[in-house]
């Protein structure tokens, strides 16, 4: 076996170079899709965090608007509950 260089040894080199080139842009590829998608996530943890301290205001706001709304219906029908027993009051006493 001889120890000469053939002509292949040119195009290997350069396929090799090719292929450590390719395999370092894609690892720095790889290593900034990461990092971004841990960003994103990291992001869209917090925006919800904050939508739902926002939904959890409404929520209560909403419950308490509710039950003021209640509050004020049942006083309405004891109000016209105590007008309707007036009034038959007076009806009976113009029809005695």
């Amino acid at each position: 076996m001889s120890k000469k260089k053939t002509m292949l040894d040119a195009p290997k080199k350069m396929v090799v170079k090719a292929l450590d080139r390719t395999k370092s842009t894609l690892k720095s590829a790889n290593g900034y899709a990461l990092n971004t998608t841990e960003e994103v996530v990291s992001e869209g943890i917090l925006v919800a965090e904050q939508w739902q301290k926002v939904a959890n205001k409404a929520i209560k706001g909403g419950l308490s608007l509710a039950a003021k709304n209640q509050d004020i219906f049942f006083d309405s029908l004891t109000g016209v509950k105590k007008h309707m027993i007036l009034s038959k009051k007076r009806f009976d006493k113009l029809m005695a």
